[in-house]
């Protein structure tokens, strides 16, 4: 139920503003004993999780910072504090079980056995926690024993029911600067060439851009969606159906892709209002030619579409027959 997976003392870039609130409600002693940290893939969420219980459990905090050093702040990054617990996903959708809730409830009423009197867990990446397993925690957020804080990460907080985001703390999570993100990863010791590569798709986005310099995969899912906004703009659909045709049937890759086209198109709706704006998609060169080709209403169009697509999927529809609706409706939006 409890992972023990290692988190390095790395450092946090960005998110000033957020990591100075939390400094000062923990120096006031006021820490929320439920947050939500929520924000796009890639963007710190777990790294802030990661740093929140380090500084509600910290022997000797310095004016509301975990000081790093002592062996609580050692142990919890390195994921072996006994009561820090990072709480397992299971299943197909990578989730968390009623009965993993259940076990976690039962673990919060056993006391702590730390000089912090403190109990810290850590439910990351709750985009698949189903309703059932939200119900059956809503108790023990609403009404948690004194020394248990619970800790949450998820791309949007929407992701939760009303009665949950009610009863927590939410905190936005945003990406860093560019530059950051370059200081980021040449710290890793990675090429330039790959770093330029790595943040002119994702930007101020550190987990994501170390991703795309690492797993081949993102670069290749990458290099499709830049091949389905030419298929687009060009209003090629032969090469529109081989493209999404090529995705098969794994939902991982093809939410993945469809995530990255869906961000495209934003970024064309902003760009045909304003050619100046900053784009957070992953192909500018491809968003400022759409933006040429399609209007805001347009765009909406397509978003509405690709939205519905992966809802379909996500309904178990198959994958080929939504992809090839999909782009006989991408085509005459467009064209």
């Amino acid at each position: 139920m409890f992972g023990h997976e290692e988190f390095l003392m790395k450092k946090i870039y960005g998110n000033e503003k957020l990591i100075s609130t939390l400094d000062s409600i923990n120096r006031r002693g006021k820490n929320p004993h439920s947050v939500i940290f929520y924000g796009e893939k890639g963007c710190g969420k777990k790294l802030i999780a990661d740093y929140c219980s380090r500084m509600i459990m910290c022997e000797s905090p310095d004016n509301g910072k975990p000081c790093g050093v002592c062996s609580t702040c050692v142990n919890i990054s390195k994921g072996f504090h006994p009561d820090v617990m990072r709480v397992e996903r299971t299943g197909k959708t990578e989730g968390y079980s009623v009965k993993t809730a259940r076990s976690v409830i039962n673990d919060a009423y056993v006391k702590p056995n730390n000089s912090s009197g403190k109990k810290v867990y850590i439910f990351a990446d709750c985009q698949n926690m189903d309703v059932r397993t939200q119900n059956a925690m809503l108790k023990i957020i609403e009404e948690p024993p004194d020394y248990a804080y619970f800790i949450f990460t998820c791309t949007s907080k929407t992701v939760f029911l009303p009665t949950i985001i009610s009863r927590c703390v939410s905190f936005a999570v945003c990406p860093c600067s560019e530059e950051e993100a370059r200081s980021a990863l040449r710290e890793c010791n990675y090429e330039n060439s790959a770093i330029d590569a790595a943040v002119s798709c994702f930007h101020g986005n550190i987990g994501m851009c170390e991703r795309y310099i690492t797993d081949e995969k993102l670069r290749r899912q990458v290099d499709l969606t830049k091949s389905l906004a030419d298929s687009i703009i060009r209003g090629d659909e032969y090469r529109l159906n081989v493209d999404f045709f090529s995705l098969g049937r794994e939902r991982n890759d093809i939410n993945s892709v469809l995530s990255m086209l869906d961000l495209l198109v934003r970024d064309a709706a902003v760009l045909e209002n304003d050619s100046s704006a900053r784009t957070i998609g992953c192909f500018r060169e491809g968003a400022v030619s759409l933006s040429r080709n399609i209007t805001a209403w347009q765009a909406a169009r397509l978003h509405r579409q690709i939205e519905n697509a992966w809802n379909a999927i996500e309904a178990n529809a198959a994958p080929p027959l939504v992809l090839a609706a999909l782009c006989a409706e991408i085509i005459e939006i467009v064209h």
